[in-house]
């Protein structure tokens, strides 16, 4: 695959069926863990333009920043505290409408209004850290039509956690 998307749907349904065979190429051709979750963040950002595309990895009892798109992150969160750390702990996707309702909600930006956090596994079935993505709308994501697609997407790194 080129290192340019090719995206025609004009819904955001369309987009991420257009969107899942180019990152499913793209992540098959390299290796290195850290260029595919930077070119998966990418991708992701540059075809919804959400606010904030990144990933956090488990390392000991914290997630620590990894490869990301948006404005500066928080660095570390601990397990079980905030969206990601929750998503973590209970080992499901979160799909958060309004960020400003979720009990202890870790702002590392105010301009984010909703948020949807996926767990990734590695083959064992072991959580190895967390697909995050902020939206500047609320209610942005649902549980219905984004839930579904970026658990499939993140099920494509798997193979980068042995």
């Amino acid at each position: 695959m080129a290192e340019q998307l090719i995206l025609e749907g004009k819904s955001r349904e369309e987009r991420y069926r257009e969107l899942y065979p180019q990152l499913r190429a793209l992540l098959s051709v390299e290796t290195d863990r850290i260029a595919n979750l930077a070119n998966m963040a990418a991708a992701l950002r540059q075809t919804f333009g959400f606010f904030w595309v990144g990933f956090y990895l488990v390392s000991e009892r914290e997630l620590v920043l990894g490869p990301f798109q948006g404005d500066i992150a928080c660095t570390r969160i601990p397990y079980g505290r905030g969206v990601c750390g929750d998503a973590w702990a209970q080992g499901q996707t979160l799909v958060v409408p309004d960020v400003e309702s979720y009990p202890g909600h870790i702002a590392c930006s105010s301009l984010s209004r909703s948020e949807v956090v996926v767990p990734i596994y590695d083959r064992s079935g072991e959580i190895m850290g967390v697909l995050d993505i902020d939206s500047q709308e609320v209610g942005d994501f649902s549980e219905e039509l984004d839930r579904p697609w970026l658990e499939l997407y993140v099920g494509l790194l798997a193979p980068l956690f042995p």
